[in-house]
């Protein structure tokens, strides 16, 4: 794996628009319904934070290419639901998504306004309050009073730790950042959570599924 990432950190390192980029259509394609339940744009982000301490990537710029594209992606979801209304809820392909487009409706309604705050941080609801909160007729303004400052807190909140983490590695356990030890802690864990936690979703949403499945026929 550590060779894998030494070039991918190389090639960053000399191109390091590619690597903006990437940070930016990761947050954008993250807020998109149904795209965003299968894009990983969180982990992307926390495992490219690790670039910042080595210089690869300087993080005023981390920061702008994430909050740009949750910006984007947050706004175009929503407008697609002011649109459409409560149309877009019962089209496809959200209607293969019933389950998450019923949580994200109930999440709104039970947090009102806060829902598009609380939702940047709770995936995969992310994805679909936007629209959700587009579709029941939230207004622009208190849509943008509020997904603004989510955006302004949720990504520094999933660039820094990565940051600290690296920095920490390199100042106390002695690690040499052009050895990008400390990176490749840092990536490598980011990942293995993911999977662990995306395992874990899986396994408790296919379990409830089937509970509810086999109680219907009984009512």
């Amino acid at each position: 794996m550590t060779s894998f990432l030494d070039p991918l950190i190389s090639f960053v390192s000399a191109h390091a628009w590619l690597g903006y980029l990437t940070l930016f259509l990761a947050a954008l394609l993250e807020a998109v319904p149904v795209v965003g339940s299968v894009i990983p744009g969180s982990t992307i982000i926390l495992a490219l934070s690790a670039l910042v301490p080595g210089g690869e990537l300087q993080l005023p710029w981390v920061l702008l290419a994430a909050a740009l594209g949750a910006v984007l992606g947050d706004g175009s979801a929503y407008w697609i639901g002011h649109r459409r209304q409560r149309e877009i809820l019962n089209t496809w392909p959200l209607t293969n998504y019933p389950r998450v487009v019923a949580e994200s409706e109930s999440f709104f309604n039970r947090f009102g306004t806060w829902a598009v705050f609380f939702a940047r941080f709770v995936p995969p609801v992310r994805a679909f309050v936007p629209v959700t909160a587009g579709a029941l007729g939230m207004a622009p303004a208190r849509f943008y009073a509020v997904n603004i400052p989510a955006i302004l807190a949720w990504a520094p909140a999933h660039v820094l730790p990565g940051v600290l983490a690296v920095s920490a590695l390199h100042e106390y356990a002695g690690l040499h950042h052009h050895g990008h030890v400390g990176k490749h802690i840092w990536i490598l864990t980011v990942v293995g959570v993911a999977i662990v936690l995306g395992l874990a979703v899986w396994i408790y949403r296919r379990r409830n599924g089937g509970a509810v499945a086999e109680a219907k026929p009984r009512a």
